[in-house]
């Protein structure tokens, strides 16, 4: 019989390789995962308790607003205060309109910073655009800084588009216009970089951007850029939105991107509910990468949705309580367990498909699906160890979780319980 074809990820667009902050983006590094502050930059520690907390989750590099006078001057009492804490995540700094400016009254602001951020189209009008430009690009060169130019369609150079509006107007079969604001989106990033490299800054310290909010847009705009250039691209939705629209969104843009070997870092812009967790935009954006196995962050839990069969909430219960623990513990286990990420387990909830599907996980149960004192098998890599009963079932289940990662993927002393404080339902 013929084997069947190969439906992953297609291989990685070859790009140039980028250092931001000791960490390569592009040619052959894994694809990271970014993420931006909410707070007042000049709020100094607020913002370290921000960016701490989007480390810890698993940002690999982290994006702060400089819009003023005060930002820029908080920067590098950020940077300090992260160093302190041992929390070496690379900051972006991210500049709009008055970056020239800011740069020049704080040079210490640029020195602090892993890295640029420039949105061309915000970067000033005319002659001063180009001398404004210049004054960034001339911080980024002297301070060894790679530059982000981040086009964004909210923000387009409206000279750029009038251009290439008239050329499309004089053509014998003019194109749609959101063909050209497209290509107008493509031709400033490229152009941008060009002027970029013109002035002195290495054609391996630029990162592109193009960023757009609707999903179509999206996928059309990076596949002409891909084609057109081999800087490394971040990915992202702009303005995906709130909640399940904005998971949804950012998902179905970026996967087909990731599908085609297009993308070396992303972001998923979500949101947040007052009052939410900024962390949650790492966390789908690490489940986005895992799920389509391109990289591997924590323990995936498998877990069944339920059917009238499940008459019991213990899995659901259990399979949430199983999951926050798993991410709780990663900062520990990250560092004692090489290779504990690429773990499953599984939480099933019925005899139909629980048997099967536990033997398949590293370590699985099987609730039988009603009562509230069920009777669980536990499978451990496919064979079945002990049957779980009682009211503790969770606490046990969770006991077998902590002694499979310390011996199957290391022996370091208690590891795998430091954080058992933390098991408690974190979804």
């Amino acid at each position: 019989m013929d084997c069947l074809p190969n439906y992953g990820p297609a291989a990685r667009r070859r790009s140039t390789g980028v250092s931001i902050g000791g960490r390569m983006v592009g040619a052959d590094a894994p694809i990271l995962v970014q993420s931006m502050t909410n707070t007042d930059t000049a709020d100094v520690a607020a913002t370290v308790e921000q960016v701490s907390a989007l480390a810890v989750a698993g940002s690999e590099v982290v994006r702060i607003t400089v819009n003023n006078a005060e930002a820029a001057a908080a920067v590098p009492v950020i940077r300090e205060a992260l160093d302190r804490r041992g929390i070496n995540v690379p900051l972006v700094g991210d500049f709009h309109f008055n970056g020239h400016r800011l740069l020049a009254q704080h040079p210490a602001c640029a020195e602090a910073l892993a890295k640029l951020r420039i949105n061309p189209g915000n970067v000033g009008k005319g002659a001063r655009r180009d001398e404004q430009f210049a004054t960034m690009i001339d911080f980024a060169c002297r301070y060894d800084k790679p530059v982000r130019i981040g086009v964004n369609w909210g923000s387009l150079d409206q000279e750029l588009l009038a251009r290439l509006m008239d050329e499309n107007s004089r053509l014998s079969r003019p194109r749609d216009a959101a063909v050209v604001m497209r290509a107008a989106l493509v031709t400033s990033a490229l152009e941008s970089a060009q002027q970029a490299e013109s002035l002195g800054l290495a054609h391996d310290r630029i990162v592109l951007s193009c960023k757009v909010s609707g999903v179509q847009d999206l996928i059309a705009v990076y596949r002409d850029l891909a084609a057109r250039c081999d800087y490394p691209l971040h990915l992202g939705l702009t303005e995906a939105g709130m909640g399940s629209k904005g998971i949804v969104a950012s998902t179905a843009a970026m996967a087909v991107l990731l599908q085609e070997g297009i993308g070396d870092t992303i972001r998923v812009s979500l949101t947040p509910e007052p009052g939410g967790d900024r962390t949650r935009e790492v966390i789908v954006a690490q489940e986005l990468l895992q799920t389509m196995g391109l990289r591997s962050f924590a323990p995936l839990v498998i877990a069944c949705p339920g059917c009238g069969r499940t008459t019991s909430t213990v899995f659901q219960e259990l399979a949430n309580r199983i999951q926050g623990y798993l991410r709780a513990q990663m900062p520990v286990w990250r560092d004692h367990y090489p290779g504990v990420e690429n773990m499953h387990v599984a939480v099933m909830g019925c005899v139909v498909n629980g048997p099967g599907e536990s033997k398949h996980a590293n370590i699985g149960i099987s609730l039988p699906g009603s009562g509230e004192t069920p009777v669980a098998p536990v499978f451990v890599d496919g064979e079945k160890t002990v049957t779980l009963k009682g009211a503790n079932i969770a606490e046990e289940f969770q006991r077998i979780v902590d002694e499979y990662v310390r011996t199957r993927y290391g022996n370091a002393p208690d590891a795998g319980t430091a954080q058992a404080g933390a098991a408690g339902p974190q979804g």
